[in-house]
């Protein structure tokens, strides 16, 4: 299709300028729909994807229960709670794993640096922890294996709560009174904020409020009760090879035997909860899909009409051109270019509309919007394939016109 035969086509829509832009009308909202869909989608599936990325995607989590202290006492005399030879026993056990790492919850009595007094939580963690949980360190370093046996008074801050105890001053070398204890500063998390504290009902780490200290170091210089679990959550990586769930189902059988049968564990599996995730997703790509190809019909039935109508109004001019020796070819081809410009048109207007659409919805709904080039050719090419679908058969009625009986036609 050349060069003239598009200029011409503009030009004869431009003659029927309300007709033609009620009829990119629909192939317009079909295509902001479609674009607005896809950019939503995708965003949401990577929001999904840095979201359950903070629990591991080759993890498989085991969080001690919240439980009443009287329901806890009846527990303790079968099942002393997760404890630090749980994940030994996971490590031999489990198909796959390949380390594991140990979280405990420490009684935050006061957080203080000279006369600043903040709120934060306290956590002691193995030296595995920072790997296994994605932490990157800002400034300093991570907790290491040393500082775990010689049980050093040392820390590592989020960056919220450095800024929170010391400004804009440089926290590393610095010492801060944790309840009894006092702590030097090693390293600070870099910055990573989340935009939801928790992903399908699984509460997420807010890293950069928190203070972690080595493993050895929280259980030895602070104080928990005896009925609490020696481990809060313990997280094991696996080898990227073996199924998570199957991995799973292994951990949790050796829990259920090693805490005689006592329901005072939960399983999380973050890949399954990412799968969980992807699959709501995919049900609303499709109704929003359905959605869309209802539009985009909408609009093809549009061009349909006005092709139709074009034909009818312009019965003389065809019959005309096909006596100085048209070709139905190029009658066909003549009225399928008007199709393509209006079907690219609203496809133009459409990508435009469903941009502002998708940044709108994200900006009320507080959800991502992510761009993929594919789902942008996807949008303009469904539109320009039913736009010229639809163009097909006003284009063959029009070179199946007679042309004596057309130039006979009045107007």
């Amino acid at each position: 299709m050349n060069r003239a035969l598009i200029l011409e086509a503009i030009n004869e829509l431009q003659r029927r300028k309300l007709r033609t832009g009620l009829t990119l009308l629909g192939m317009i909202f079909g295509v902001a729909a479609i674009v607005a869909m896809l950019a939503v989608g995708e965003g949401s599936r990577r929001e999904a994807l840095r979201l359950v990325a903070e629990l591991g995607l080759d993890n498989v989590i085991i969080e001690s229960k919240n439980i009443d202290d009287k329901r806890l006492k009846d527990i303790r005399t079968r099942s002393l709670g997760l404890s630090a030879a749980d994940a030994d026993a996971a490590l031999a056990v489990v198909p796959g794993a390949k380390a594991v790492a140990l979280k405990k919850e420490i009684k935050v009595d006061q957080l203080v640096n000279g006369s600043n007094v903040v709120p934060a939580r306290a956590f002691a963690v193995s030296d595995s922890y920072a790997e296994l949980g994605g932490l990157q360190i800002g400034q300093g370093r991570w907790l290491s294996p040393s500082d775990d046996a010689s049980l050093a008074p040392v820390c590592v801050i989020g960056p919220r709560l450095a800024h929170q105890l010391f400004g804009d001053k440089n926290p590393v070398g610095e010492r801060i009174k944790l309840n009894h204890a006092w702590l030097e500063v090693v390293g600070v998390l870099a910055n990573r904020a989340l935009s939801k504290s928790e992903f399908e009902g699984v509460k997420l780490g807010l890293d950069d409020e928190r203070l972690f200290v080595p493993w050895q170091t929280g259980r030895a210089r602070f104080h928990f009760t005896a009925l609490e679990n020696e481990v809060d959550s313990m997280s094991l990586r696996l080898d990227g090879q073996t199924p998570p769930d199957i991995a799973a189902r292994v951990l949790q059988n050796l829990i259920e035997q090693r805490h005689a049968g006592t329901d005072d564990t939960n399983l999380i599996v973050p890949m399954g909860l990412y799968r969980q995730n992807q699959q709501t997703q995919r049900i609303f790509t499709i109704v929003m899909s359905s959605i869309a190809a209802v539009s985009l019909l909408v609009g093809g039935i549009g061009i349909m009409n006005i092709m139709l109508a074009n034909v009818l109004e312009r019965r003389r001019e065809i019959g005309l051109k096909r006596a100085l020796g048209a070709r139905r070819r190029d009658v066909i081809e003549q009225f399928l270019a008007e199709a393509l410009v209006i079907a690219f048109s609203g496809a133009l207007l459409g990508v435009v509309l469903g941009a502002i659409a998708a940044y709108s919805i994200a900006a009320l709904a507080g959800w991502s919007v992510a761009w993929s080039p594919v789902s942008l050719f996807i949008a303009v090419s469904a539109c320009v394939a039913v736009g010229l679908g639809f163009g097909v058969f006003p284009a063959r009625q029009a070179a199946a016109l007679d042309p004596i009986a057309a130039l006979r036609t009045d107007g």
